[in-house]
């Protein structure tokens, strides 16, 4: 998409996009050079698991999973985030970025944790009462597109239910699947800017955007509002994604309620 009447690239957005730019380049480097990952220090963790710092909740909007991943959200930022920022000054939008990068952590965290506790109930009954019935259910409700061999494991182990070897190889997975569902590193600054787009779209709601697919112009409030619908569809029928849609949703939500209370509490919004 395109706006192209604001020009100028203010000090905020500037040195964010100079750090997330050379975090990618310092994590490809010590990874090459020194087998350092450091997504996997400075992404953010489920606070349960042996890998979490509380730190993480900052260093995370820094880190990104590719070049890909990078381009996207710096762009996004460029594109929306300077007008904010000249709007809004220095000071206030660093605040805002901020506050929609933590609201999106906190969100994320959250349905991880409701996730996640789903996730350790359903182990500990099939723990307590292995059976072929209660790991298929595991394997069908918290696995996201199971390989073909645990669908063969199952067919086995269903011909020989009382088969210790099956039992144990069924609970030593089980608790596999766990373990790495909660030492998954959620990186990149989606968002926050998911906030800076909320932001664009609540103060200039009919500011027209030029889609580049399709390539057709809508005004600012309806992208947001599909962008948003598009985000909670998503979250809520592909919970296992490799893309944090909730994330992506809190700082959208964190976003419109900082809005409004410096709506409510100044005189002049900006």
């Amino acid at each position: 998409m395109m706006l192209g009447r604001f020009g100028g690239i203010p000090l905020v957005v500037k040195n964010l996009l100079i750090i997330n730019i050379l975090m990618l380049f310092a994590d490809f480097v010590l990874s090459s050079s020194f087998n350092i990952q450091l997504t996997r220090i400075l992404g953010l963790y489920y606070f349960e698991s042996e890998f979490f710092r509380p730190y993480q909740f900052i260093t995370h909007m820094f880190m990104h999973g590719g070049l890909a991943h990078l381009f996207f959200n710096m762009f996004a930022l460029w594109m929306f985030g300077r007008v904010l920022e000249s709007v809004w000054g220095s000071q206030r939008f660093l605040i805002y970025y901020f506050v929609t990068g933590l609201g999106a952590a906190v969100l994320h965290t959250f349905v991880n944790w409701i996730e996640i506790s789903s996730m350790v109930n359903a182990a500990n009954a099939f723990i307590n009462t292995p059976s072929p019935e209660l790991f298929s259910a595991f394997i069908n409700n918290h696995i996201s597109s199971p390989n073909r061999q645990v669908y063969d494991f199952i067919i086995s182990w269903g011909d020989d239910p009382n088969n210790q070897a099956y039992i144990t190889q069924a609970v030593t997975m089980v608790e596999n699947s766990l373990r790495f569902k909660m030492n998954i590193p959620t990186v990149g600054a989606s968002g926050a800017v998911f906030g800076v787009l909320l932001a664009f779209g609540m103060l200039f709601p009919n500011t027209k955007l030029m889609l580049l697919f399709p390539p057709i112009p809508i005004k600012a409030k309806y992208f947001v509002i599909a962008y948003g619908c598009i985000e909670l569809y998503l979250g809520l029928t592909r919970p296992g994604s490799n893309i944090a849609h909730f994330a992506h949703l809190g700082g959208m939500l964190f976003g419109f309620l900082l809005i409004k209370y410096w709506q409510k509490n100044t005189r002049n919004f900006f």
